[in-house]
């Protein structure tokens, strides 16, 4: 996995044309850089599933003098006032100090490197600002924040998914859980025809991008299939239970892209009673629709809260462009289905009519943004 996850770091860095050689170290891979992309190379790090961190930091030899100078030199560069604290770890428990005695010798001298300045002040339990140290056998890091990264699993360390793109905001934060658990993911993205607005397929194929951004040596091209025909029959014929065959004839059309790709499941973005059709009775209908397992990283999560996610991993805007995409919905749904009772009113056709439209599936290019991107 470490291996795996040093892949996808590379990737990231040439894909953002960030210089930078990686060093391979058990827990710790090192990214080598020059000075100037010491901050975009820390935020590619950040971008990468299965990273739990990654810091700016400062190398130094291991012996306690190299690392009090470093953190007496970074506190003349940063530190301008306000509380601090070291918080000191020797993971090498050969080196001839402990790491409270590093921290409380650091702690010294970066008091004695900012006295003249300001009256420096030590809050173990909420400082300002908080000096790190890591004393490995070899080397020893010094820095001074933590960026969150995903966490997760390095991508590639799962077998792929299928995953239902729709453009709105639950389905590329679903894709992107997926992924976030190693899961390489094959999009799927169904045209509506009359009852998608003019910029539906603009809206998923934007989110779809800004997902292969953080996997740039996987190929996140979606597939595309056509549904307006079909979509035209269901309206025609069905009142009731409607959106629950749509569903169906996109799990069924999914299965079959799922075995063409080697995928071994199909992820939707769909949350217990968010609408009518993901009600706990209706979603046990349309799992029926195939024999692959069926992953709903979003199944408990509040709208809020994948809102917020949506945010956080640049989907949001795109989400949320209007394209009257809501006609297809019956005035009236469905909210307590029984899998006799759908199989009743759907048409008899309706997997042939799935398989039909995946076997004509296209593979579309994701075309560059204006930036090149």
């Amino acid at each position: 996995m470490e291996q795996r996850l040093i892949e996808n770091v590379s990737a990231l860095l040439d894909a953002r044309g960030i210089p930078g050689e990686i060093e391979y170290r058990r827990t710790r891979p090192l990214i080598h850089t020059g000075e100037s992309s010491v901050e975009a190379a820390a935020d590619a790090a950040a971008d990468v599933f299965g990273v739990v961190s990654a810091s700016p930091a400062r190398r130094v030899a291991p012996d306690r003098d190299a690392i009090v100078e470093a953190l007496a030199g970074t506190a003349r560069a940063c530190y301008d006032g306000g509380t601090f604290a070291v918080s000191a770890r020797r993971a090498y428990k050969g080196h001839p100090y402990t790491s409270q005695e590093l921290g409380e010798v650091g702690g010294a001298a970066i008091a004695d490197a900012v006295a003249k300045d300001f009256d420096p002040s030590v809050d173990l339990d909420d400082p300002d600002l908080t000096f790190y140290v890591e004393a490995r056998e070899d080397v020893a890091f010094v820095f001074l924040e933590k960026r969150p990264g995903p966490g997760g699993l390095p991508l590639g360390s799962q077998t792929p998914l299928v995953a239902l793109v729709s453009g709105g905001i639950d389905s590329p934060v679903a894709a992107h859980e997926a992924m976030r658990r190693g899961s390489p993911i094959v999009p799927i993205y169904a045209r509506l025809g009359d009852y998608g607005g003019p910029d539906h397929e603009a809206r998923a194929m934007e989110t779809v991008r800004r997902l292969a951004e953080y996997a740039p040596n996987y190929d996140l091209r979606p597939y595309v299939f056509d549904v307006g025909e079909t979509l035209t029959v269901l309206a025609a014929r069905m009142n009731e239970g409607r959106m629950l065959a749509f569903r169906r004839l996109l799990f069924r059309a999914a299965e079959e892209i799922a075995r063409l790709e080697g995928a071994k499941g199909i992820v939707a973005g769909e949350a217990i009673g968010q609408k009518s059709s993901q009600t706990v009775a209706n979603l046990a209908v349309t799992d029926a629709a195939t024999t692959l397992p069926v992953h709903r990283p979003l199944l408990t999560w509040d709208k809020a809260e994948i809102e917020q996610q949506a945010r956080e991993i640049g989907t949001y805007d795109d989400s949320t462009i209007p394209t009257g995409c809501n006609r297809f919905a019956p005035p009236q749904p469905l909210t307590g289905a029984s899998l006799e009772g759908q199989r009743g009113r759907e048409p008899h056709d309706l997997f042939d009519r799935a398989e039909r439209i995946a076997s004509e599936a296209e593979r579309v290019p994701l075309e560059p943004t204006p930036d090149g991107t």
